[in-house]
């Protein structure tokens, strides 16, 4: 069923990411997701970012239902259901969290939820940076070196894992960098999460649009763990068309 809430705050994040806030009732998970319904234009599922009484989601600019959000006001109104999806569970020990580009508002949070941990977050350049102010023990990585690690999170990943012990990383951005750190995860034995990102249409396990080595990402995860992250073959390499056309990543 759908609900409408009220736009309460709209906040300008990095470039072309914009911060929805609003009031929801429904318990929301750190790695749980709504489906925001714009009506007569698109809807989209986008994971929560804010997750207390006054919840958010974090939008980066597109498509044509983002592009028409980034044009809303504060007191416009939103369709959404949900909260959909198994989020992120919380492990015992020290994490590496690492966030590239809009990734970074799954594992926000999540990271709230954090008693030990540090936080790569990525991008291509500082502009793209997402909440490198709203949490402690940052490190920063830029494709173009223009602020912090000179190079892609994976790398100064690797770093770190080098230097440091971990017990879990969590994971969210594009599907190559988490192939990666599934790759570094599974080399190194820790435990991972990653929350994946496929096309959907439903939200709900009926299409199966989303689907990775036969796996719902809206029903069965969006957040995914190790050991079975390990096993699929799929990750970084393949992703389906909103035709259901399976190409590669």
């Amino acid at each position: 069923m759908y609900r409408v809430v009220k736009i309460e705050k709209i906040k300008d994040e990095a470039k072309g990411i914009k911060t929805f806030r609003f009031h929801d009732s429904h318990k929301v998970e750190p790695g749980q997701f709504y489906m925001i319904w714009l009506p007569g234009v698109d809807e989209f599922p986008m994971s929560v970012s804010y997750v207390h009484d006054l919840k958010g989601v974090t939008v980066k600019k597109i498509g044509k239902g983002t592009e028409k959000m980034h044009g809303m006001k504060e007191g416009d109104k939103l369709w959404i259901r949900g909260p959909y999806g198994h989020g992120f569970k919380v492990e015992k020990g020290k994490a590496l969290v690492v966030g590239g580009g809009s990734g970074m508002a799954t594992l926000a949070p999540l990271i709230e939820k954090l008693k030990d941990y540090e936080v790569i977050i990525a991008a291509r350049n500082k502009e793209e940076l997402l909440f490198t102010e709203r949490f402690k023990d940052v490190k920063i990585a830029t494709d173009d070196g223009s602020l912090g690690y000179h190079g892609f999170a994976t790398e100064l990943a690797e770093i770190m894992l080098e230097e440091n012990t971990y017990d879990v990383i969590y994971t969210c951005g594009p599907e190559p960098m988490m192939a990666k750190m599934v790759e570094i995860a599974k080399k190194r034995g820790i435990k991972i999460q990653a929350s994946l990102e496929r096309f959907m249409k439903c939200g709900i396990g009926i299409c199966d649009s989303c689907s990775i080595n036969g796996y719902r990402v809206c029903v069965d995860g969006p957040v995914f763990s190790s050991p079975l992250l390990f096993e699929m073959d799929e990750l970084g390499k393949e992703k389906r068309r909103p035709s259901g056309l399976k190409v590669k990543i």
